[in-house]
């Protein structure tokens, strides 16, 4: 929580903040690119070094210059400190998966609860946390943009110009239609720096959180080495699939996993999550919010995002247990659908501030849901191969995350809602085929043991 914090506040500001040449949109493109690669190449081998606590404590190090380069914001430094976020985010998550699943099997026999429901809970309790980083990073971000830092001197200037501000100011509320130009109809052209709305903040003020966010990474860190037990303890008798196997053999353990038909399955839902998280913090935030209600308001109205989120993530967890897997899931596509829709047909407008915070509220209910279930599903279907199950979920979340970005300065945001929804429904369908997959495997196994105990009772008799 304490690290995302960081890394949240900076990435939902970076499409709109650092818009010279797309270096923001790019930026975060580079990031999950890498992280691509990293998926790839790195989790296993650096988890069969580290072990899965110091993977986490040394992956948050290789975040940290995406938040340096914040100070001296250009291309050619923001590009090359996002890939750095991405070589350590492929560990970083493959760690977390790893470890939760793997704490949950003892714990099972400990309480006498099913591994799957504990999961399945352990999930939705991270997950609360990892999204609470939405409420403390945009905090930060929006209570120093909408303080007067850096102001001071410019108060001369201002004075002289206020008159004129003001007259230009109504002229452009009078003349500017947010709605032609904002929302579903935003495109990334020359309309863009003619919108007052999204003119970068001063340069003092993004130093200033970035200062914050170093400072949140670095303990964060140390959090992690000083506080967080070795897996070791909890892992006694459990052969991993990983285990003593060289680097290319751990790299054959991840791509042999998309042989499984479960894993090709799951790729458009997992995809699908990376994408719509890209269109959250890179549209989302640009195009509606701070097109039509400012950039110094998109922090508020994504600790709104972050407060559902952290809300949403334990209660699917323990919706399961009540309802099953399925009906959850079913909500969390209503949601998208309605969520989608009214995205597409919303004409966004200042006035309507509720509007902003509502739809940020649905998106995070949601989202919580596809992140725990999903995750959760890849450990439960896979049990023993946790790390390349992990390692094909970033993968394939992070090639739709980047596939998203990279796209994002050539496509209008009404083109990309459409490929959102399509890509939605495809995922959701790979996803109930799993599911009737393994009703069909479970009522087979069940026929199965009634015939073995009926055949018992003709025996005896």
């Amino acid at each position: 929580m304490v690290h995302f914090t960081a890394f949240h506040g900076a990435a939902n500001l970076q499409s709109s903040v650092n818009t010279d040449d797309g270096a923001g949109t790019f930026t975060l493109a580079a990031i999950y690119f890498s992280l691509i690669l990293s998926n790839i190449f790195l989790p296993a081998v650096v988890i069969k070094w580290l072990g899965c606590k110091w993977a986490i404590a040394v992956s948050f190090i290789a975040y940290m210059p995406f938040i340096a380069a914040q100070f001296y914001p250009y291309l050619h430094t923001l590009v090359p400190a996002g890939m750095m976020v991405g070589f350590g985010g492929g560990p970083l998550w493959c760690a977390k998966c790893t470890y939760l699943s793997v704490v949950a099997e003892p714990y099972s026999k400990l309480s006498g609860i099913s591994s799957e429901v504990l999961v399945m809970r352990f999930f939705g309790l991270f997950f609360m946390f990892y999204q609470m980083a939405q409420i403390w990073g945009n905090l930060v971000s929006s209570a120093i943009l909408s303080s007067s830092l850096g102001e001071s001197t410019e108060f001369l200037l201002n004075e002289t110009v206020a008159s004129n501000a003001a007259s230009l100011n109504n002229m452009s509320v009078l003349t500017q239609d947010l709605g032609a130009t904002c929302g579903v109809n935003f495109c990334n052209g020359g309309d863009v720096h003619e919108n007052s709305n999204l003119q970068p903040p001063s340069a003092l003020k993004i130093q200033v959180i970035a200062g914050v966010y170093l400072a949140c990474m670095a303990a964060a860190s140390i959090l992690v080495a000083v506080g967080v037990d070795s897996l070791n303890r909890y892992n006694a008798g459990r052969q991993a699939a990983s285990q003593g196997k060289s680097g290319i053999h751990l790299l054959s353990v991840t791509l042999r996993q998309l042989r499984h038909k479960y894993q090709l399955l799951l790729l458009p839902v997992i995809g699908y999550i990376g994408a719509e998280q890209a269109f959250m913090a890179a549209d989302f935030t640009q195009a509606f919010v701070g097109c039509a209600y400012g950039i110094s308001n998109i922090g508020y109205v994504m600790i709104c995002f972050g407060v559902f989120n952290a809300l949403a993530a334990p209660i699917a967890g323990a919706l399961v247990k009540l309802t099953g897997r399925y009906p959850v899931m079913c909500t969390a596509l209503l949601l998208n659908l309605c969520l989608l829709s009214a995205l597409i047909s919303w004409r966004p407008n200042p006035d309507q501030w509720l509007v902003f915070y509502g739809l940020a509220a649905i998106w995070g209910c949601a989202d919580a849901v596809w992140l725990v279930q999903v995750n959760a599903l890849s450990g439960i279907l896979f049990p023993g191969n946790e790390e390349a199950a992990y390692s094909n979920f970033r993968l394939w979340e992070a090639t739709g995350s980047v596939l998203s970005y990279a796209s994002a300065p050539y496509l209008c945001v009404r083109t990309r809602l459409y490929i959102l929804l399509g890509l939605l429904l495809l995922g959701f369908s790979g996803y109930t085929t799993i599911e009737l997959m393994e009703y069909q495997a479970k009522r087979r196994h069940h026929q199965e043991r009634n015939f073995e105990l009926v055949s018992a009772k003709e025996l005896e008799r």
